[in-house]
């Protein structure tokens, strides 16, 4: 038979993994196999997700951090072998994906395309072109939601096309998931051989080295391994204590306990979909069916996986998400400018060690408890240092191995309460989530203090011990205020505050009641201009109060000057 003519006479279709790295619950790939004579399932290594960029503030590459990278690395190298043990393999390209994806519909022959709905606007753009060339071209496109348990689309469409802004309006609109009844396929027996390759030069998946990270090694790095295998591993442990599920619970939990963490850790896994949200939701289900009491949304275990929904939705629905101007869910606030205290809370020197040890196990493991993340947030913006949310947004999405779109941009919102905080909120054990479950119409007046809110967890302080060894011989009267320890103590430990550990950055007492009082004002004007403050007009507050920052120094430096005198 002619080439051309056995070409013609195949059905060549082409599995695009992205999220979604997984076997169960994969409905994309299932397509692809379905009646196909040849499957090519494909990664592409983003450049600016995956290559070395020497100018970043830590190892990683422009978007991630090494952590982050590694982990999906992991994650390839397990899908890869579960494509083997279906007669098949994982094939790498790099490039930008949008040109990839074309020349390998191209040259592969290729009438069938399959990959999971992203909601992510990097991917929404991403997506249009590849679906656009292949409408043309005449290739079948099939794009399934299985990221979420609902398709936020459906839910906005509900709400007469904006996305529900609360979580009980948005559990009302979403209900019962139509496909929560039906078994999932979790398997699949065998795929379709890959077809012929052409030019194209696949390779297998690369090591770090091979991305071009010289130096890898770390003193201690995350304990947590990509892929589907540990995923599934882990959400086997997790449902084996039908107690603990039935009674999972929030805000319990104690964000210092790092040698067994007291949450699932199953975030990192739904985030690249290695574990399938909705497997999670029925393997859940089928334990509450079999006790007799559990504890519901927005609390219970079912209430995380709910949070995480209504998240994705919102930030579909809503134009500039991402940013403070031009996003009509936020609120302006004339936050400061100061490279100085950013830097110094990203890289653990404000001199509190509560907050400087979150931040080592943050840039260490790429993954901190949810209480911790609300500490570090709220010192960051609303609590202390009054620094822009999108700045430590950037920090996390750069660091964290669970990095979501999604659920970071709307808990920096959240915790610096710009936004969401007007309804019940609560601890959320599988993401870094919203505060204590209570109503708050001014929540900014909460703040998490950096000296007490661990103390109560760790009196002894063994987690900053751990992750600031420099303090490991402060006694613990003095492990979470250091500076207030006498010279001779400071000396036995060996540890001289503002030699060997900086002093703190912020007066915590003063800084704290200038935040709130930053926050009055500018809440203030949103309500007198309902929402739509232009940036003249933010400006102006801005100048106003850096005016009463350099009024409220002179008097200070007086002060000490009489004393002195």
């Amino acid at each position: 038979m002619h080439p051309a003519t056995a070409m013609a006479s195949e059905s060549c279709s082409l599995m695009w993994f992205r999220k979604g790295l997984r076997i169960h619950d994969n409905p994309a790939l299932q397509h692809a196999a379905n009646a196909s004579t040849k499957c090519f399932p494909l990664f592409v290594i983003d450049p600016h997700y995956m290559e070395p960029d020497p100018t970043a503030f830590s190892p990683g590459s422009t978007r991630a951090g090494l952590n982050r990278i590694r982990f999906l690395l992991e994650t390839l190298v397990d899908l890869d072998s579960s494509l083997n043990n279906l007669g098949s393999r994982l094939l790498v390209l790099r490039g930008d994906p949008s040109q990839v994806l074309i020349r390998c519909l191209k040259e592969w022959s290729i009438s069938k395309l399959c990959f999971e709905y992203d909601t992510e606007p990097y991917y929404q753009a991403l997506d249009a072109k590849v679906k656009n060339y292949a409408s043309v071209a005449g290739i079948e496109t099939f794009t399934p939601v299985s990221h979420t348990l609902f398709d936020p689309a459906d839910i906005i469409h509900k709400n007469g096309g904006t996305p529900p802004l609360t979580y009980q309006s948005f559990l009302k609109l979403a209900g019962i998931p139509s496909w929560a009844s039906s078994p999932l396929s979790t398997s699949l027996s065998s795929l379709p051989p890959i077809g012929n390759l052409g030019s194209l030069q696949v390779s297998a998946v690369p090591t770090l080295e091979e991305l071009g990270y010289v130096d890898c090694s770390e003193d201690e790095r995350t304990s947590f391994r990509g892929g589907e295998s540990e995923a599934l591993r882990r959400l086997r442990e997790s449902i084996a204590n039908k107690e603990w599920v039935a009674y999972f619970e929030k805000p319990k939990g104690n964000p210092s306990a790092f040698l067994r963490p007291a949450t699932t850790v199953l975030s990192p896994y739904l985030k690249f979909g290695c574990l399938s949200s909705r497997y999670f939701y029925q393997c859940v289900q089928e334990v509450l069916r079999s006790v007799k009491r559990h504890t519901s949304p927005p609390v219970s275990l079912l209430g995380q996986l709910l949070w995480r929904d209504f998240f994705y939705t919102v930030a579909f629905g809503t134009p500039s998400f991402d940013r403070m101007r031009g996003n009509r869910i936020c609120k302006q606030i004339p936050w400061k400018e100061s490279d100085e205290l950013l830097a110094a809370w990203r890289d653990s020197r404000t001199g509190f060690p509560w907050i400087d040890a979150i931040m080592v196990q943050l840039r260490k493991w790429g993954w901190m408890h949810h209480l911790a993340r609300h500490s570090v947030a709220c010192f960051l913006t609303r609590g202390d240092l009054f620094i822009h949310w999108e700045k430590g947004r950037d920090v996390f999405e750069r660091l964290l191995i669970d990095s979501d779109w999604a659920i970071n941009n709307g808990n920096w919102m959240w915790l610096s309460c710009s936004s969401f905080f007007y309804q019940c909120c609560f601890h959320f054990s599988l993401f870094f989530h919203p505060p204590k479950l209570q109503l708050l119409c001014c929540q900014y007046h909460r703040i998490y203090s950096p000296i007490t809110f661990g103390k109560k967890y760790d009196p002894d302080g063994n987690y900053i011990r751990h992750f600031l060894p420099v303090l490991k011989d402060m006694p613990k009267e003095y492990i979470y205020e250091p500076w207030t320890a006498p010279l001779s103590i400071q000396r036995k430990a060996k540890c001289i505050i503002g030699i060997d550990y900086p002093k703190p950055v912020v007066s915590h007492d003063s800084a704290s009641k200038e935040c709130r009082q930053r926050l009055g004002e500018a809440y203030e004007l949103n309500k007198k201009l309902g929402g739509m403050v232009r940036d003249e007009e933010l400006n102006e507050l801005k100048r106003r109060v850096e005016e009463q920052d350099k009024s409220m120094e002179y008097k200070t430096k007086r002060q000490k000057q009489t004393l002195i005198g």
